[in-house]
C-alpha cells in the first residue's frame, strides 16, 4: 500500500475529527479523510483545541507555509494544555516542488516543545497513534511531519489498535510563570519518551529518517533519542534536522510550579470597569467560556472564574465553536486576528455566543487606540448594547443555536488601572 493510503486509515481509525487547509503535498490527503476545509489553519487548529477540550481527538492536515499560520495557538497550547490528542499532520515539501518555500517544521518541535514524529514505510500506521498518544500525554499538539517521499513511497500495513489517553489544562491556580514552569516538565519527560519509543529501530550504519535510505530508522525526531547522537552517517529531507540536534538535552529541573497564592495576589478587571454589569450577570448563570487575550483573560481569575483555557489574540471564537459556546473577546483582538474564525463560525452556523468588549483601546498594553470593529461586523448583524444596560445584557447574554455576536461598548476610565487582590 502507499503511504497516503495507510495514513488515510490511520487518521480516520485515531482520530474523531479533521480538519484541513488544502496544500502540497497534503491536499489529498484532507479530501481522503474527508477533513472540513477551514478558512485557515489558524482557525483549523483552534476548532480542533476546541475539541480537544470536549476530549474529542483531531488531526489538522496542513502544508509546512500553513503551520505558520498557527504558530500562535500552537505555541499558547503547550502552556495551557489539552485533554484530547491534536496532531498536526504537516506536509512539508523539502524540494519546493509545489510549495512557495522548503522550509522545514520540525523546527517548531524545538520552539514548541513539541514531540514530532517522521513516520518511515513500517510506521505510518504506528506513527500516528503514537503521536496522538503523546499529545495527551505531554498535554500540548504533537506533529506528523509528511514528505512526498513517505506519501508515494510504498509501506507497510501494520495498525495498531487506538489507546485514547488524557491530557490536562494548567492549573487554574497557578501564575502563567507556573504554567511555564509546569509545561517546561513534562517536556522534560518527553526525552524518556523518545529514548524508550519502539518506533525507532537501531540497526548500524546509515541512518534513515522518513522516507530517507538507512539501516537504522529514527522516526521520534523530536526530542531525538539519546542514541541518536552516535549516528555518524544521516540521511533525511530537507535540512540536516537530526543531524544538528543530535545532543539535545532536557531542560533543568526547576522548582514546583508558582501558584496565586505564593505569589500573594491575583488581578482582576479595573474596580470602575464598565464591564463588570456584564460580567456579574455571567457569572450568576455560571457561564463557562473561552477567553481570549487581553482583559477578557481576567474572565478566568477570581472572582469570576469562568474561563475554561485561553490559546492566544484572536484564537477564543474558534475554540469556543467547538467547545463552550461562548466566547469573550476585546475589539482589538477580534479585527487582529478573530475575525477569520468569526467569517467560519457565521458560514458553518455554528453556534456561538460570541462577545465584544468593546472599549476602543488595547487595556492590556497601555490603553493605545483600537479601531472600533462595528464597521467590520455589520456582515454578522450584531446587537449593539451599551455596557451599562442590564436590561438589553440579561436578554442578550445566551446561547441559541446559531451564531450570533453581541458587542458591549464602554469606556475605561481615565486612568485606571487592573485591580490587584491581596491573599
Amino acid at each position: 500500500m502507499k503511504g497516503i493510503d495507510v495514513i488515510t486509515k490511520a487518521l480516520l481509525a485515531c482520530t474523531d475529527r479533521q480538519y484541513t487547509v488544502p496544500g502540497f503535498p497534503v491536499t489529498e490527503l484532507g479530501a481522503r479523510t474527508r477533513a472540513e476545509m477551514v478558512i485557515n489553519e489558524k482557525t483549523a487548529l483552534e476548532y480542533a483545541l476546541g475539541d480537544s477540550l470536549e476530549g474529542r481527538r483531531v488531526a489538522v492536515i496542513i502544508k509546512n507555509v500553513g503551520v505558520n499560520a498557527c504558530a500562535d495557538p500552537l505555541l499558547q497550547a503547550t502552556t495551557q494544555g489539552l485533554i484530547g490528542g491534536v496532531l498536526i499532520v504537516a506536509g512539508d515539501d523539502p524540494e519546493a516542488h509545489g510549495s512557495q518555500t522548503a522550509q522545514d517544521s520540525r523546527y517548531y518541535g524545538e520552539l514548541a516543545e513539541l514531540p514530532v514524529i517522521e513516520p518511515d514505510a513500517s510506521t505510518c500506521y504506528a506513527g500516528v497513534e503514537a503521536a496522538l498518544a503523546a499529545s495527551e500525554q505531554f498535554s500540548r499538539v504533537a506533529m506528523l511531519r509528511l514528505t512526498s517521499g513517505i506519501l508515494d513511497a510504498e509501506v507497510e500495513y501494520l495498525p495498531v489498535p487506538r489507546y485514547p489517553g488524557k491530557g490536562r489544562l494548567s492549573d487554574r491556580s497557578w501564575t502563567m510563570n507556573g504554567r511555564v514552569t509546569a509545561a517546561e516538565e513534562l517536556y522534560r519527560t518527553m526525552f524518556d519518551w523518545s529514548n524508550a519509543s519502539a518506533l525507532n529501530q537501531w540497526k548500524g550504519e546509515p541512518a534513515g529518517v522518513g522516507a530517507a535510505p538507512g539501516n537504522t530508522r529514527i522516526v521520534t525526531v523530536h526530542p531525538l533519542p539519546e542514541r541518536a547522537r552516535h549516528a555518524k552517517d544521516v540521511h533525511e529531507s530537507g535540512r540536516t534536522f537530526v543531524r544538528d540536534h543530535r545532543g539535545l538535552q532536557p531542560p533543568v529541573p526547576r522548582q514546583p510550579p508558582q501558584v496565586m497564592e505564593d505569589r500573594g495576589y491575583y488581578r482582576t478587571f479595573c474596580k470602575a470597569c464598565p464591564f463588570k454589569p456584564m460580567m456579574n450577570i455571567l457569572k450568576e448563570r455560571r457561564m463557562k467560556m473561552i477567553c481570549d487575550a487581553g482583559c477578557s483573560i481576567l474572565a478566568m481569575t477570581p472572582p469570576y472564574e469562568l474561563g475554561v483555557a485561553s490559546y492566544g489574540l484572536g484564537a477564543g471564537i474558534a475554540v469556543a465553536a467547538r467547545s463552550t459556546k461562548v466566547a469573550l473577546i476585546g475589539d482589538y483582538a477580534l479585527l487582529h486576528s478573530g475575525l477569520n474564525a468569526l467569517i467560519d463560525v457565521y458560514e458553518k452556523r455554528l453556534p456561538l455566543l460570541c462577545i465584544v468588549m468593546n472599549n476602543n483601546c488595547t487595556a492590556m498594553t497601555g490603553k493605545q487606540r483600537s479601531y472600533d470593529p462595528v464597521p467590520y461586523l455589520m456582515w454578522a448583524d450584531p446587537v449593539l448594547c451599551r455596557a451599562d444596560d442590564e436590561e438589553t445584557l440579561k436578554n442578550e447574554l445566551v446561547v441559541t443555536d446559531t451564531p450570533r455576536t453581541l458587542v458591549v461598548e464602554g469606556n475605561c476610565p481615565e486612568g485606571s488601572s487592573h485591580e490587584t487582590v491581596e491573599y
